[in-house]
């Protein structure tokens, strides 16, 4: 649709992952994705507040939602945050481990409290003990 060819034509790459054409707010109602007041049937929505549905949704294959960003009007998504998001879920399934804030592919990761100390060192070798629960190790590959 309209939005895919302008995020294409805008960014200057292919938009290979799933867009919604909306229009009529079906989707945006039933997952709640717009705040209270915009509720208006589609031929009231303006520019000013549903222009775009502003949510972003992470979805695994589970059909789970894994993620959710919303983003006003006001301001525009960051592609950057949401694959980093993407690259942060998909490192932790199944893994017990989280990503620090501003984390990145290759960086280390937090070791989930579920393991003890021997049993994260033996999972995932040295760890960077930086508080009781805060133990950093290399992100398994």
């Amino acid at each position: 649709g309209k939005w895919k060819r302008d995020i294409e034509a805008f960014g200057g790459a292919p938009a290979d992952f799933p867009i919604i054409d909306d229009t009529s707010l079906t989707v945006a109602k039933a997952f709640d994705m717009l705040p209270a007041e915009f509720y208006l049937p589609a031929e009231g929505r303006t520019p000013a507040n549903t222009a775009t549905v502003r949510t972003v949704y992470i979805i695994g294959p589970d059909k789970k939602v894994r993620l959710s960003m919303t983003y006003p009007m006001s301001v525009g998504r960051n592609f950057a945050e949401i694959l980093r998001a993407l690259d942060a879920v998909q490192a932790t399934d199944g893994v017990p481990i989280a990503t620090p804030a501003n984390w990145q592919p290759g960086q280390d990761v937090i070791v989930a409290l579920s393991l003890n100390d021997e049993q994260a060192t033996e999972k995932f070798g040295a760890l960077d003990i930086k508080l009781p629960y805060l133990r950093f190790a290399k992100q398994p590959k």
